[in-house]
C-alpha cells in the first residue's frame, strides 16, 4: 500500500508522513525532493507552478511507487497533490490512499510564518488553497490535531491499528533526513547510518534498531 499525505504547504506533510512512516516501520517518500531544479528556482521566487511544471513530476512519482507496488512493498509519500487530475496521475502507481491534511488559512499560515522552508515561501499559500480541489475519496485529518492523534487516525481509518510486518525498502527515490525515508544523500541532512544499497541505488534509513510500532498515546 502506498499511503499519500496531500495538502497545501505548511499542513505538515513532511513532519506526520515522517512520523507515520516511521510508526510503521515503512520507507517515507517525499515529493518535494522529485522537483527539478527548475522548478525549485520558480517555486523560490515566489511562482507557483503550471501544470507544464508538475506533469513530468507527477509521473516521475507515479513511477517511483509503482515500483514499490510492483515489489509488494509499502511506503509513506507526501506530495501536495492539490488537484483531482493531480491525484488520477499518482494513482496510476495503483493500491494508493490518500490521507488529506486538512486547514484553514489562518491556521497554516501561522504555522509557515514559524517554518523556514528551503524553497517554498509562504507567499504561495494563497495560490495552493486556490488551486486545491478537495478529494472526495481521501481520508481526512485535521492538521489542529497533535501528530500522535493524527497518526492514530490515519492508521484507524486504514485499518492499520494492529502490528504490521517488517519494513519495506523502496525505490530509488530522494527522501529528507530522520527515520524511514529513503533515497539519496541530500546535502546538510542527517539520520541514522544507512543500509548498504545496491551500487548506484538508494539510500534506506530506519529508526535505530529496527522500526517501532505501537508508541501512539
Amino acid at each position: 500500500m502506498i499511503v499519500v499525505l496531500m495538502g497545501v504547504c505548511g499542513s505538515g506533510k513532511t513532519v506526520v508522513g515522517q512520523a507515520l512512516a516511521t510508526d510503521l516501520g515503512w520507507p517515507f517518500f517525499d515529493g518535494d525532493d522529485f522537483h527539478p531544479p527548475a522548478s525549485v528556482a520558480k517555486m523560490a521566487a515566489g511562482t507557483p507552478l503550471a501544470d507544464a511544471d508538475r506533469w513530468p513530476w507527477l509521473d516521475r512519482l507515479a513511477a517511483e511507487m509503482a515500483a514499490v507496488n510492483e515489489r509488494g512493498a509499502d511506503a509513506v509519500l507526501a506530495c501536495s497533490a492539490l488537484r483531482q487530475a493531480y491525484r488520477d496521475r499518482i494513482g496510476r502507481a495503483g493500491n494508493i490512499r490518500f490521507v488529506h491534511l486538512e486547514g484553514d488559512y489562518d491556521t497554516i499560515a501561522a504555522r509557515l510564518a514559524a517554518r523556514s522552508h528551503r524553497y517554498m515561501p509562504s507567499t504561495l499559500l494563497a495560490s495552493q488553497l486556490a488551486t486545491l480541489e478537495e478529494p472526495k475519496d481521501a481520508i481526512v485529518i485535521d492538521v489542529r490535531d497533535s501528530i500522535p492523534v493524527q497518526i492514530a487516525k490515519i492508521r484507524m481509518a486504514l485499518n492499520l491499528a494492529a502490528s504490521v510486518g517488517p519494513a519495506s525498502v523502496g525505490p530509488a527515490s530522494a527522501g529528507r533526513s530522520g527515520p524511514a525515508s529513503v533515497g539519496p544523500a541530500s546535502a546538510g541532512r542527517s539520520g541514522p547510518a544507512p543500509c548498504t544499497p545496491p551500487e548506484g541505488g538508494p539510500t534506506a534509513r530506519f529508526p535505530e534498531g529496527g522500526p517501532t510500532l505501537g508508541r501512539i498515546a
